[in-house]
């Protein structure tokens, strides 16, 4: 079993760490800058795209857990399907994004403090990366595809390609063409189609021979369609719940000063770093769990999740130490402004207690959407979010200050994973009745 998850989990990792990976390198790019304005802008234009695509990224999550049952019931057309399906939506979606994007950007900066010349850098980055949503919600459909099929490697090779564009581009843009913060977006745009391009051509090269199973009538079937939005609505309100604690945590942030938010940028980006990290065995439960529920294997998939146990501990131990050790180079790396690196000290606690709150989180994450079990994961995040995240900031922020914010988010996460343990008996059941 570990050399199945591991088949899985490394390809996932690498491309997964790639992300934060270049959040790291754009962050370093503007800290290197001559203001902390330019730390700002990118963080609160990366908060507003976050809110936009996380919000889609059902169209990976649907797609990964539909596509590896049918894959585990060796239905082949089905998959094709699924995939049909999920990059007409896609396609849909990325259409009306652009085509409300200016109501989009009036409601998004009016819900998000800033200073002005913040949210102006802000606003330039934003109207800039827009025009990649086509490119990233297919890359959502596309990577969560082929997940489902067993095949990590093709995410790897698509999101290693992307990121090597954006690295390139976005060092070209800022420190040869002196675009700033708009050069970190046009990178980002760059990376997204080169990444749509390479997954497509991965597609049709080893999966061509599926076209054989095209059928209009089954990929619009009513009620495989019905089924589809059931279970990812359930996990755009899991999702939307996660975009608006982190959306939050940035607005206040940057309501109590640009210093803040610049210090909160540099630290959200460990646990960014952790989460993507871990979320690779997550993806490898994903891939596994649906596999064996449509195998109708209860054994294989309950001996899955001890193993997925075992190595998420793991983990947040070495994490938590890494940071505990290593947090004075890593801020060193991401900034050289000495004001910003002491106040960072002050809440490095929270960033050293991370890993151990949140791994649990992520690994019940990959095996709910496995199985899609998507009505208790949605019920988990709403009470995570409602019963813990929001009542312990509104009750302590004025005592606490900065640290009720991140008290509020570690409580958010361990809420996940308390409340998804509880509910994963009857997610048991249901799977393999």
């Amino acid at each position: 079993m570990n050399r199945k998850i591991l088949h899985l989990a490394i390809p996932n990792i690498i491309s997964n760490v790639t992300i934060p990976l270049l959040g790291l390198v754009d962050m370093a790019l503007m800290g290197h800058l001559d203001s902390e304005v330019y730390i700002g802008a990118v963080s609160l234009g990366t908060v507003l795209f976050n809110f936009i695509y996380w919000g889609f990224s059902f169209l990976r999550m649907g797609t990964s857990g539909f596509t590896a049952q049918s894959y585990g019931e060796g239905n082949q057309a089905e998959t094709f399907n699924i995939l049909a399906r999920a990059l007409m939506i896609s396609t849909l979606i990325s259409a009306l994004i652009i085509l409300l994007q200016v109501p989009i950007e009036w409601i998004a900066f009016k819900a998000i403090n800033g200073s002005k010349e913040v949210e102006g850098l802000a606003r330039e980055y934003f109207r800039i990366r827009i025009w990649a949503a086509p490119a990233t919600l297919g890359l959502y459909a596309l990577n969560g595809w082929f997940l489902g099929m067993q095949n990590a490697r093709y995410v790897m090779v698509t999101s290693i390609l992307a990121n090597i564009f954006n690295l390139v581009f976005s060092f070209i843009f800022v420190y040869f063409l002196h675009m700033n913060s708009a050069g970190v977006a046009w990178g980002t745009v760059i990376a997204q189609y080169a990444g749509i391009l390479t997954g497509l051509f991965l597609l049709q090269k080893k999966y061509k021979y599926l076209l054989n199973f095209r059928d209009r009538k089954a990929i619009f079937d009513l009620d495989a369609m019905k089924n589809f939005f059931r279970v990812n609505s359930d996990i755009f309100i899991r999702t939307f719940c996660v975009i608006l604690v982190f959306t939050f945590f940035t607005s206040k942030s940057a309501s109590i000063s640009d210093h803040i938010l610049a210090v909160n940028s540099i630290l959200i980006q460990f646990l960014l770093f952790f989460a993507f990290f871990i979320d690779g065995f997550a993806l490898a439960g994903e891939a596994l769990a649906g596999k064996y529920k449509g195998e109708r294997r209860r054994d294989l998939f309950t001996e899955l999740t001890r193993r997925l146990f075992v190595w998420g501990i793991g983990l947040a131990l070495v994490f938590s130490f890494l940071f505990l050790v290593g947090n004075k180079f890593i801020i060193g790396l991401l900034t050289n402004q000495e004001g910003l690196y002491e106040t960072a000290s002050q809440f490095m606690v929270w960033v050293i207690l991370t890993p151990l709150i949140t791994f649990s989180s992520f690994i019940w994450d990959g095996i709910y959407i496995g199985v899609t079990a998507s009505k208790e994961m949605r019920n988990s995040m709403l009470a995570a979010t409602l019963l813990l995240f929001a009542p312990s900031f509104y009750f302590l922020q004025a005592i606490l200050g900065n640290h009720a914010l991140w008290l509020a988010m570690m409580l958010f996460m361990l809420g996940r994973g308390l409340f998804q343990t509880i509910l994963f008996p009857k997610v048991m059941s249901k799977s393999f009745k």
